[in-house]
């Protein structure tokens, strides 16, 4: 991993107003994926409004676009698409990159606007909280009739990598 950069956390929070694939709801679970990496979340039954408050891990090497999918579990035939998302880490690794230490928590660093490219329903917010820069985003599902998903980025150092 001599090309390693650092670890980013996704925290999966949760799902709002998710597309029904089932009789009256669904039952939803995330993939994320970046390169050749693929995480998902657990099943959540029987819910369109889900909770996962799951933190999910990637390895960044280079700064790809990092694709969300949404699907609908189901027995005894293939899963039901419930929507995706794509969503660019340029601009939440740049405010890493400026190793803010001494800002008072809660300071904005920058803030992202929702464009017609990156899914985001509402303007999203980096900030310095808690020691380390976060980024919180409200992605809206496309291909799909409704939908959105909560989602906080973090950054890991890791100690030998290259580092930002």
């Amino acid at each position: 991993m001599e090309h390693l950069l650092g670890l980013l956390r996704i925290h999966v929070h949760r799902g709002v107003n998710l597309a029904v694939r089932d009789v009256n709801s669904s039952d939803p679970y995330i993939i994320i994926r970046m390169g050749h990496q693929k995480l998902k979340t657990r099943v959540v039954k029987k819910n369109i409004n889900p909770v996962w408050d799951e933190d999910l891990t990637l390895s960044i090497t280079e700064p790809l676009p990092v694709k969300l999918e949404v699907y609908d579990r189901d027995t005894f035939s293939m899963d039901d698409k419930m929507g995706n998302a794509v969503f660019d880490i340029n601009p939440f690794l740049e405010a890493v990159r400026m190793h803010l230490g001494n800002l008072p928590n809660g300071t904005i660093v920058t803030t992202v606007k929702p464009t017609r490219t990156n899914c985001l329903s509402e303007e999203s917010h980096i900030t310095w909280t808690d020691g380390k820069v976060v980024q919180n985003m409200v992605l809206r599902l496309q291909n799909v009739e409704s939908g959105e998903v909560e989602i906080r980025l973090s950054w890991i150092d890791i100690p030998g990598s290259r580092g930002l």
